[in-house]
C-alpha cells in the first residue's frame, strides 16, 4: 500500500519584498498562483500571515512581463543609496525609470469629503508659486525635456492662483499639462473654464460612471449631473477631458461599458482610464484583498459589457513602469467604425521586449511610434499622439490619414492603470515607476510609495510648519 503524497494548493512563482496592512514593515513576500489567479503571500513578525489578489489572470499577468521595456535614466538624481528601496526615494540612482508623468499637488484643500480618497484631502494649504517654480526648475534639470506635469491635489482647482500655475508650466516649454480635478467648478463656474482655457489643460475628470448610487457610495453625495456638465462646459472651450473612474467590486464595476460608451459620443473626451481602488488614504469599510478588482478584471469586463467593440486581446501591457501596472489601446474611428489599433497592426510584434521575434520590414518606422503610444508620456489627444496615430494608420493603409490628417475625434484612448496599496504592493513594482510626486525640496518619489511610505504625512507636516511660519 502507498501513500498518496500530499501537493501544495498553488504554483510558487517567485519572492519579492511587500507592506505588513497592519503596521507598514517591509517584508518578504511570495507570488503564488492558484485557480488561475495571482496572489501576494506575506509574513509580518507581528501580524502573522496575510494575502492579497493582485490579479485574477494569471496568463495576462505572466504573458504581460515580455513587455518589461529598458528603463532610461534621469539626467540627475536628488537622493542617494542609503538604507536601500523603498527608503530612499527620490529618485535615487537604483531607480530603474526616469519621470514620464510628474505629479504636483499644489494643494491639500478639497470641496468634498469622498469616502474613498488615496490623498485623505480636506482641510490644509496651498502650494506658493515660489515652491511650484522650484520644482518646475528642478524637472528640468532631471528630464530636460519633461512631457507631462499633472496639476493635482486636493482639488487644484480651489488654488486662487491655478492660471498663474498653468502659465508657468507652458512658459518653460513643457508639453502637456494635466488637470486632475473632482469637476464641481468646472460645473458651476463656466468663466473659471474660460480663463484656463489659453492654457489648454487636458481635463482628468474624476468620473465614476452615470449613475447616482455610484456617487454616492464613492463621494459621499450625488454629482452626477455636474460630471456631465463640467463636459459641456469643457467642449464649449475646446478643451479635452479624460475621464477616470475609481472601480469598486459590488459599487460600479458593471457601469464599465456604460462609461466607454458615453466616452464615445461626448465631444469633450478622448480617453478614459480606469483605476482600480487604490485601499490607501480614506477608504471604504469591509474592504476585502482578496475579491479586489485587478487590471484584467476592467478587460474582461470591457469586452463583455461592450459586446466585443473592445476585447481582451486589444490590450497590451504598458512597457514603460512595470508591465503588470497597465494596460492601454487605442481606437481609430473611422466611417462611424470603432477599430481597435492592434486589429490592424501587429503591435505585439513590436513591443516584446524579451522574445526578440523577427519584426517586419517596418519596425525601425513603425516601433518608436508605437512605443511613444503605449507609454504613460503619451496624453490622448494631443499633437505628439495624434501625429504617431496618423503614422499608423497610414502604414495600414487607411486613405483619409495620408491625404488629409485625421483628428482627434478619430482616436479614442483607453487605459487601465492598477496603483498599489499596502495589500498589493511589490517592490518590484515600484522600482520601475515612472509616476512620480515632484516635491519643493527637488525629490521625485513614486507615486505609490508616496501613498503608502510615509512620504505624503512628511511633507504634509513640513508644509503645516512653513505655512505657520508665513503667519
Amino acid at each position: 500500500m502507498t501513500c498518496r503524497q500530499l501537493v501544495r494548493n498553488h504554483v510558487f512563482y517567485e519572492v519579492t519584498r511587500s507592506l505588513c496592512p497592519e503596521c507598514g514593515q517591509v517584508v518578504d513576500a511570495q507570488v503564488l498562483i492558484r485557480d488561475g489567479s495571482v496572489y501576494l503571500r506575506k509574513n509580518c513578525s507581528l501580524h502573522g500571515w496575510r494575502e492579497a489578489l493582485v490579479s485574477s489572470d494569471a496568463q495576462w499577468y505572466l504573458k504581460s512581463l515580455k513587455y518589461n521595456k529598458p528603463g532610461a535614466l534621469p539626467y540627475d538624481f536628488s537622493t542617494s543609496v542609503g538604507k536601500g528601496c523603498p527608503d530612499d526615494c527620490g529618485l535615487c540612482p537604483e531607480h530603474q525609470q526616469h519621470t514620464c508623468i510628474g505629479i504636483i499637488e499644489i494643494t491639500n484643500r478639497c470641496n468634498m469629503a469622498c469616502p474613498m480618497c488615496f490623498a485623505d484631502a480636506g482641510n490644509g494649504q496651498d502650494m506658493s508659486l515660489a515652491d511650484v517654480q522650484r520644482i518646475l526648475d528642478r524637472l528640468l534639470e532631471t528630464e530636460r525635456e519633461p512631457e507631462i506635469v499633472q496639476i493635482s491635489g486636493g482639488e487644484p482647482t480651489l488654488h486662487g492662483q491655478l492660471p498663474d500655475i498653468l502659465a508657468m508650466v507652458k512658459e518653460r516649454g513643457i508639453r502637456h499639462v494635466t488637470l486632475n480635478t473632482n469637476g464641481l467648478r468646472l460645473a458651476r463656474d463656466p468663466e473659471f473654464v474660460r480663463q484656463i482655457a489659453p492654457y489648454r489643460p487636458t481635463i482628468y475628470l474624476q468620473f465614476d460612471g452615470l449613475k447616482s448610487t455610484s456617487y454616492q457610495a464613492l463621494r459621499g453625495q450625488d454629482v452626477a449631473a455636474l460630471k456631465l456638465q463640467a463636459l459641456d462646459n469643457s467642449a464649449k472651450e475646446g478643451l479635452h477631458a479624460i475621464l477616470v473612474p475609481t472601480l469598486v467590486r459590488g459599487v460600479n464595476e458593471d457601469e464599465i461599458g456604460d462609461i466607454v460608451r458615453f466616452g464615445l459620443e461626448h465631444p469633450a473626451v478622448v480617453g478614459i482610464n480606469y483605476q482600480p481602488a487604490t485601499f490607501a488614504g480614506r477608504c471604504l469599510d469591509h474592504f476585502d484583498p482578496l475579491r479586489r478588482i485587478t487590471v484584467p478584471d476592467v478587460l474582461h469586463a470591457l469586452e463583455t459589457q461592450t459586446d466585443g467593440l473592445f476585447r481582451v486581446s486589444d490590450f497590451l501591457p504598458v512597457p514603460c513602469p512595470h508591465p503588470t501596472c497597465s494596460a492601454c489601446t487605442y481606437a481609430m474611428i473611422h466611417d462611424g467604425q470603432v477599430t481597435p489599433i492592434p486589429r490592424l497592426v501587429d503591435v505585439d510584434s513590436y513591443l516584446d521586449y524579451v522574445t526578440n521575434r523577427s519584426l517586419p520590414d517596418l519596425s525601425a518606422e513603425l516601433k518608436p511610434v508605437l512605443e511613444a503610444l503605449w507609454s504613460f508620456a503619451a496624453v490622448a489627444g494631443s499633437e505628439k499622439t495624434n501625429a504617431a496615430l496618423n503614422s499608423v494608420a497610414c502604414g495600414c493603409g487607411i486613405e483619409q490619414a495620408s491625404q488629409f490628417g485625421l483628428s482627434t475625434e478619430n482616436f479614442f484612448m483607453i487605459q487601465v492603470h492598477g496603483f498599489m496599496d499596502s495589500h498589493s504592493f511589490d517592490l518590484k513594482r515600484l522600482t520601475k515607476c515612472c509616476v512620480h510626486e515632484l516635491l519643493p525640496d527637488g525629490r521625485a518619489v513614486p507615486f505609490c510609495a508616496y501613498n503608502l511610505l510615509g512620504y505624503r504625512d512628511q511633507v504634509r507636516r513640513e508644509q503645516e510648519v512653513s505655512f505657520a511660519g508665513q503667519k
